[in-house]
């Protein structure tokens, strides 16, 4: 099965390294792009040595008979930027960006992008979740997302964990049995 190389999804490498935020000048901000720029932005700051993360996740095409995998950006339109003002600056002279998105909470999207970052890491399959209903606070105990935490959500007779980036009002699910989770109160 022939594979289209992965794309740079974060700079620098040790980004995400931690889901505490720390405060070094920097700002969370969500860079909403022009259409179907994300991965050309994505290059252009990793040359520029502008820190940012963009989630990518395989998915399997059928290209003329043969199986194909490609990385997609899991958020369309977005890629996630934390950056002081000059190298905000550099981002917006791109011409990519439609918008910035200032971000709230920035302890909380560091966290939610952490965690989000491990899903993807275990290559579990995500689906994308529109809507983020209010559910159940609950932990993974076990395996290779061990310490995940997210939203029980029930879904045609199946139990789900809804790990949501809450700034998009958007997230991820992956499915996952209910005796592998430990409500967090």
């Amino acid at each position: 099965m022939p594979i289209i190389k992965s794309e740079p999804s974060v700079f620098p490498a040790d980004l995400l390294f931690s889901p505490e935020f720390e405060s070094d000048g920097r700002q969370w901000w969500a860079a909403f792009t022009k259409p179907r720029q994300e991965k050309a932005l994505a290059r252009q700051l990793h040359s520029q040595q502008v820190p940012f993360y963009l989630p990518l996740v395989a998915k399997d095409h059928l290209i003329r008979g043969r199986k194909v995998k490609s990385y997609s950006p899991l958020f369309a339109g977005y890629v996630f930027l934390r950056v002081n003002d000059d190298e905000r600056v550099v981002a917006l002279t791109t011409n990519r960006i439609a918008q910035t998105l200032p971000v709230g909470e920035q302890q909380r999207l560091q966290h939610d992008l952490f965690h989000l970052r491990g899903l993807i890491a275990a290559d579990a399959p995500l689906t994308i979740e529109r809507r983020l209903e209010p559910g159940r606070l609950v932990r993974i105990k076990n395996g290779p997302m061990a310490g995940v935490e997210g939203v029980v959500t029930q879904r045609r007779k199946s139990k789900r964990l809804l790990v949501a980036v809450h700034f998009l009002q958007n997230g991820v699910s992956v499915e996952i049995d209910d005796f592998m989770v430990e409500p967090i109160d």
